[in-house]
């Protein structure tokens, strides 16, 4: 799974195994637009991109998404709020790895 750079990099140790969590800045993609972003993160292997980026659907063709995105609904993008959603979208991408978007929210 990939940890969008609007996401604080610390929240991919809150998830469990077997999700192995990589962040755009670990793999050099930082500044990337969103496109590119997924075309990459499919051609690499990443089962999924997570975000907090509530406007990432009208930024893209979403008939046209190379893997499923997920984005995270809280108040704000600190890792306090977000460390309790990491459950339900551990569970979402559990049970649906459609080519879509997701919201995950509180």
């Amino acid at each position: 799974m990939l940890l969008d750079e609007s996401v604080p990099r610390r929240l991919g140790a809150a998830f469990p195994k077997p999700f192995e969590i990589h962040t755009v800045r670990q793999m050099g993609w930082a500044g990337y637009l969103n496109g590119r972003l997924l075309r990459l993160a499919a051609d690499r292997g990443f089962g999924a991109l997570v975000t907090v980026d509530r406007g990432f659907e009208h930024q893209q063709n979403l008939q046209e998404l190379p893997i499923p995105v997920v984005i995270m609904i809280a108040r704000r993008t600190r890792l306090q709020e977000l460390r309790p959603l990491v459950g339900k979208v551990v569970a979402l991408l559990s049970a649906d790895t459609e080519r879509r978007i997701h919201r995950v929210a509180a």
